[in-house]
């Protein structure tokens, strides 16, 4: 039998190397940027064209490289970053494997010039699938530009996977993000399809948080600080009050390279521990310095995860340091999660010198007895003339007139009359008897006994099975806005407008583009104008990131259910009659009547049998 295992060539090896390493346009962009990082630059430039797919260029001021170097950075496992085993535990610098580079050479366009400070002419090289297409000398200037086209263009199959361009776009922003935040004293710019994204000079870390997130997490943001043998922690923790439902905005850092870890993320939010409301997630953007002998991040591909010598030391150290500068920033659990700006209107006490005794003044004729005249609560001090010998008001017997009118509806929750319905529906609007309870729960009796609807589980079905419809039939209504309003959006929420703007506008939204991440908001629909435009937008993106991440919806189902679930009114809303009435045929109206968006019921039946059960044991 002849011999049958043979060496790949090393362009099919490449190939199947950078299906671990470049898996979409926003992989290449994190190898490139970090080793530009790792030579040295403090000026970076990305530039992309059709979300990377068509072009992605980084340009950086580093070190640059000799013209033996330029080709050897294309060859498998090639790396000025370590030389022995050993350096594997020593390691500072973003890269060290030596595969990316002839990963993205092996699957794209490549070109590459690069010029060291020493050298009066650069070298431009150019690769295409693996294969060195020309090698010269070029005028360049200092650092390294590298271009890669037409990414994919040998494999139709895996270009094929790849998602819209403004998916495609929202990986690319967020490593972009994690990138910039771990570097803030390097200036970075970034444009897409001849559009400036971002333009981030040399800052400290506050200030490169509010200029990569907004103006408004100025306020936001509480320093956290430890310096330990074990670890030096150092960053910042978004104020409770501005938790979001979502993940998305939380940062971990092990020796300036980002991470994911599930047991470290826990450690910050016990130190949370009863002051955030119900599945809310902090923002944080946390630095660990360590000693690089006493991890290994040879564990993944990405680099993304790293295992430590001493969790559990590490872990106590965050939640301590964490719950340690929230407490020195009094944020204590009696927030108020309802107002904004909760902590800024703490009461400051005046200097004892300020400080005046308080008068108080009387009238001595002051008669309680005394019937006023005129309703004016407000002044309860009246000369005696003002009031009227008379304490009973002269329309007294109306009271009972007016209490008459008043539907009772304890009486009509016991009197003996049967309704002619079935045992899964209500009577008709007129015969109903219905009765709010907590102004969370609408009760209305049935034959067999009575059921119990929540409000607002049965609004977010009613609305949710409209807006469906709308998506499907282009249908939605809308109310234009007599002021339009300006939103201005992260870089990822603007981009994940983009892409569901189609749908958007389906649903009533009136929203047209506006400059740099801001849309201006010319009508929204007709059910919902009784909620603020910037609010709207940012609670329908949240939950839309949060569907995706936890339910995995497709766009429009996941697009429908966000807004139904913002937009229904809430448990402890009060209800009139007349809406109640209307909820319930809606209610009624609907598919699934019996099913809330979250798979629990909707309705809720207790025949009399069981009541009479309850009663004569």
């Amino acid at each position: 039998m002849p011999d049958i295992i043979q060496l790949l060539p090393d362009a099919v090896a490449n190939q199947i190397a950078a299906g671990e390493v470049v898996q979409r346009p926003a992989s290449a962009v994190k190898e490139l940027i970090e080793n530009a990082i790792d030579a040295g630059a403090d000026k970076i430039q990305l530039i992309l064209k059709d979300a990377g797919k068509a072009l992605i260029q980084v340009i950086d001021n580093g070190c640059g490289m000799s013209l033996t170097d330029a080709r050897m950075s294309f060859e498998r496992h090639a790396t000025s970053k370590i030389r022995k085993a050993d350096d594997l535990f020593a390691i500072r610098t973003m890269g060290f494997r030596g595969e990316a580079m002839a990963s993205i050479a092996a699957i794209a366009q490549v070109e590459l010039k690069t010029r060291r400070h020493e050298d009066e002419l650069g070298t431009c090289i150019t690769i295409e699938g693996s294969e060195v297409i020309s090698q010269e000398a070029c005028s360049a200037n200092t650092g390294t530009s590298i271009s890669v086209k037409n990414l994919f263009y040998n494999t139709p199959a895996r270009r094929n996977f790849l998602k819209s361009n403004p998916v495609e776009m929202r990986h690319i922003i967020d490593e972009f993000q994690r990138v910039a935040l771990a570097n803030p004293q390097i200036f970075f710019t970034m444009h897409h399809d001849g559009q400036e994204v971002y333009h981030l000079p040399e800052a400290m870390l506050k200030q490169r948080i509010v200029h990569l997130f907004g103006n408004n997490y100025n306020q936001r943001l509480v320093p956290v600080e430890e310096d330990t043998t074990i670890i030096k922690l150092h960053g910042f923790v978004g104020k409770p009050e501005f938790a979001r439902k979502t993940r998305g905005e939380q940062f971990f850092f092990v020796n300036n390279r980002f991470i994911r870890d599930a047991y470290l993320n826990h450690a910050v939010l016990t130190a949370f521990d009863e002051l955030l409301p119900d599945e809310a997630y902090p923002m944080y953007v946390l630095f660990i310095d360590i000693d690089p002998a006493k991890i290994d991040i040879n564990v993944h591909p990405t680099k993304t995860e790293i295992k430590y010598q001493d969790e559990k030391a590490i872990y106590a150290i965050i939640r301590s340091a964490v719950k340690r500068s929230l407490g020195r920033y009094n944020i204590t659990p009696s927030l108020d999660f309802d107002q904004e700006n909760s902590i800024e209107h703490l009461i400051t006490p005046k200097p004892f010198e300020e400080i005046v005794a308080p008068t108080i003044a009387f009238n001595p004729d002051f008669n309680p007895f005394a019937a006023e005249k005129k309703a004016d609560r407000g002044m309860p001090f009246r000369d005696s003339n003002s009031y009227n010998s008379s304490p009973i008001p002269k329309n007294w017997d109306t009271l009972y007139e007016i209490s008459k009118k008043e539907p009772n509806y304890q009486h009509a929750l016991h009197e003996e009359k049967n309704i002619s319905v079935d045992e899964q529906e209500v009577s008709k609007s007129s015969e109903r008897q219905l009765f709010q309870i907590h102004n969370r729960f609408i009760l209305s009796q049935i034959k067999s006994g009575f059921m119990l609807i929540s409000q607002q589980a049965a609004h977010e079905r009613v609305l949710y099975e409209r807006f469906l419809q709308q998506l499907q039939n282009h249908s939605g209504v809308s109310q234009q806005s007599l002021f339009p309003q300006s939103v201005t959006l992260n870089s990822s929420d603007f981009e994940l407008l983009r892409e569901l703007l189609p749908d958007v506008r389906a649903l009533g939204f009136d929203i047209r583009e506006f400059g740099k991440n801001t849309v201006v908001v010319e009508g929204i629909p007709a059910d919902l104008n009784n909620i603020g435009e910037h609010q709207l937008l940012e609670q329908l993106l949240e939950g839309f990131k949060n569907n995706l991440a936890i339910l995995k919806l497709d766009k429009r189902d996941n697009l429908a259910r966000s807004l139904a679930r913002n937009a229904a009114i809430k448990a402890g809303t009060k209800l009139s009659l007349e809406e109640m009435n209307l909820l319930i045929d809606q209610l009624f109206a609907c598919q699934m009547p019996n099913v809330a968006l979250n798979g629990k019921p909707v309705i809720s039946t207790f025949t009399l049998n069981e009541l009479l059960e309850r009663f004569e044991k």
